[in-house]
């Protein structure tokens, strides 16, 4: 079964060049009845190779770790413990801490965002240290309700 010559439309592939060019586009290709013509520009040689895979482990053997009184940051920014540079931290280990209290400040995004206590009680761990970048969810410290 033999099939017809393409016929080739110079001006066409010109124009599909010129539409690769304003486009910033690599390739570009138009089908019709059954016929494509493709233009590429630019084409290099690349070679295709097989990547690592990246150890993937099944959801139910992946925990996170639950703490009780734990509070998360809400964003990704910079921790600060105190409200400016030099001044006392708003709380320590060991401090009584009511609900809506500050107790530490993340800075993202060139804006401050105060850190409330999420419920009373005592500060029994702060495990960020002042002006270092924290993510979504970490915990930043730990409230034991039970010591109020």
């Amino acid at each position: 079964m033999s099939q017809e010559p393409f016929p080739l439309d110079a001006e066409a592939i010109r124009e599909l060049a010129r539409l690769l060019e304003e486009t910033g586009l690599a390739e570009i290709e138009v089908e019709n009845a059954g016929r494509k013509l493709r233009v590429v520009r630019g084409q290099t040689s690349v070679t295709a190779f097989p990547l690592p895979q990246a150890a993937v482990h099944p959801p139910e053997t992946i925990q996170e770790t639950v703490v009780e009184g734990a509070v998360r940051s809400p964003m990704v920014g910079t921790a600060y413990l105190a409200g400016e540079p030099g001044a006392a931290s708003f709380v320590k280990v060991g401090d009584e801490v009511a609900e809506g209290d500050t107790l530490l400040i993340v800075e993202a995004m060139k804006v401050m965002n105060p850190i409330r206590a999420p419920h009373g009680g005592t500060v029994t761990q702060i495990l960020v240290s002042d002006g270092r970048p924290v993510e979504y969810g970490q915990v930043l410290m730990v409230i034991d309700p039970a010591h109020v």
